[in-house]
């Protein structure tokens, strides 16, 4: 079925919610879809089958737009990101049927517990030094047969994810690619063009499991897609090396109190 909700005045948050997700998304490599399930679910009530489906649709514009804008920037390298997105096509329709299967209380829960491992994983998580003697590829020839099973393995766990949970799936993709020793700001614009294909196979799956909120889509992706385009512009004068062990933190207490929250409620 297609969910039709009624329109509530705080759903007005719901575009500035958005933009703020979609600009930061953009400047750290992913399309904020991990944060539009708890924020729907927590403050805004919605039934976490449709929460997750909305996540999806609403960072289709900034998937678009993101990936667009990193593109022209020359911040996305193709034959690894669209290697990326065909295993993660396979996980996300798996993660969007097997939430089918789950009733509500133990999705919830289950996303919960998944963003305290997450948060705690990357607040501890080691550098990685990645893989001596990888070059980035320019054709999909240049990748390296040792390569592979790590696009493979960190693609189908990001589309599970994000098929599953309605979030973008990032941390993986972040993770292969700095294995992988991809320059900074090619981590992040490839990274963006990954998680879109993500959202894409994942939101095509609960369409045929009838669970879209058309109304809840275009509050939250309005706002997104404006966040999107600003991103990868400001991105241009910021400086990511150096910040990252500061931001990681950060992220990672956000995401075990989201977490505790979720597994509270």
């Amino acid at each position: 079925m297609i969910y039709e909700s009624a329109i509530e005045l705080h759903y007005m948050w719901l575009p500035f919610l958005g933009f703020v997700v979609g600009l930061l998304a953009t400047m750290i490599g992913g399309n904020g879809a991990f944060f539009f399930p708890p924020a729907l679910i927590l403050l805004f009530q919605v039934e976490p089958r449709v929460a997750v489906a909305t996540s999806l649709a609403a960072v289709i514009p900034i998937g678009i737009i993101g990936s667009f804008e990193h593109y022209r920037r020359q911040n996305i390298n193709l034959p690894v990101g669209l290697s990326f997105g065909a295993a993660g096509i396979a996980g996300a329709w798996l993660g969007a049927w097997i939430s089918n299967l789950i009733d509500p209380a133990t999705l919830i829960t289950t996303f919960g517990i998944y963003c305290v491992i997450l948060g705690l994983f990357t607040m501890r998580m080691p550098r990685k030094k990645g893989i001596n003697g990888y070059t980035v590829p320019d054709t999909f020839s240049d990748i390296q047969r040792e390569q592979l099973p790590y696009i493979v393995f960190f693609g189908l766990i990001s589309g599970a994810v994000a098929g599953l949970f309605g979030t973008s799936g990032t941390a993986p993709v972040l993770a292969a690619l700095l294995i992988l020793k991809f320059p900074v700001k090619l981590v992040i614009g490839t990274s963006v063009m990954i998680v879109f294909i993500n959202a894409m196979a994942g939101f095509s799956g609960h369409i045929l499991l009838g669970e879209v909120d058309p109304l809840l889509i275009f509050w939250l992706g309005s706002g997104a897609a404006l966040g999107a385009f600003i991103g990868p512009r400001l991105l241009v004068s910021f400086r990511p090396e150096g910040k990252e062990g500061s931001l990681r933190y950060i992220f990672s207490a956000i995401v075990v109190a989201m977490g505790i929250l979720l597994i509270l409620r």
